[in-house]
């Protein structure tokens, strides 16, 4: 039981130290379903925009990715002054 505990205080403490990219995934993905419904692909044969999941997680996976680089920048130059 100790073990358990202590394993979700880690993951509590890592959701709360990565929220801003947590936020910036749920726009991502929000960004990704909108291109979807907006743009998309009426054919079928385009990969990604074709279905609306993919387009979503795709979104998702950017804006989590757009997140991490921005602010490890943000955290390196904090660091150096």
């Amino acid at each position: 039981m100790v073990v358990r505990g202590i394993i979700l205080h880690k993951m509590k403490d890592w959701i709360l130290h990565h929220k801003k990219n947590f936020l910036l995934l749920l726009i991502g993905a929000i960004a990704g379903y909108c291109y979807w419904y907006f743009v998309g692909c009426e054919s079928g044969t385009c990969a990604i925009t074709s279905v609306w999941y993919r387009t979503t997680i795709y979104g998702a996976v950017m804006g989590w990715l757009v997140s991490d680089l921005l602010f490890k920048r943000t955290k390196n130059k904090t660091n150096e002054d």
